[in-house]
């Protein structure tokens, strides 16, 4: 072992890689069409071969140890550059930020509650027809009741919910906060 060490490590190992340092070059070059990256790999190759001299068993296998420290260093180097995103680079899709989305989510939680407090047949009929779409011919039909009911429940429900979010509405939207809009 000690003899492989003093091998490469003398003058007569340098000279070795030295003979070899042309051919590396050369397939470095081939396999990334770049001078100075080829240069960068060769030197790299020779820099571990010279400091990891005592991992060759056989003299006579050093050409193709040192073909495969090029291999290895030639992906080494394609996978410290793998491609990353700066995160300040990233531009957002969206215009809302997180104190907008917090306020809006304040918003929808006070709508549901609103919700929860009313009785469960104007519930049902202001989730079928104001949120979901369906007409009041189809709720009808839905809940099995006549069509003059649902609309005086979504008429109480509309009330109620009004009244309990009215105030709430107000002050969001003078701050600036959009405004619910009816679906219908």
């Amino acid at each position: 072992m000690l003899e492989v060490l003093n091998l490469f490590r003398s003058r007569s190992a340098r000279s070795v890689l030295e003979t070899h340092r042309a051919r590396l070059y050369r397939i470095a070059y081939a396999w990334t069409r770049s001078p100075a990256l080829a240069d960068d790999l060769v030197q790299e190759t020779l820099t571990k071969a010279l400091v990891k001299s005592g991992q060759l068993r056989d003299p006579k296998a050093s050409e193709a140890w040192l073909y495969s420290i090029l291999s290895n260093c030639y992906r080494d180097h394609f996978r410290r550059l793998r491609e990353t995103e700066d995160v300040d680079a990233i531009e957002l899709l969206s215009d809302s930020n997180p104190e907008q989305e917090s306020s809006q989510q304040q918003l929808i939680d006070k709508v549901r509650a609103a919700m929860m407090r009313l009785p469960e047949g104007q519930r049902q009929v202001v989730s079928l027809v104001d949120i979901e779409g369906f007409s009041y011919v189809e709720v009808a039909e839905i809940l099995a009741v006549p069509i003059g009911t649902v609309m005086s429940r979504l008429c109480r429900a509309r009330a109620s919910l009004k009244e309990h979010l009215l105030p709430e509405l107000r002050a969001q939207t003078d701050a600036g906060e959009p405004k619910l809009r009816r679906v219908k």
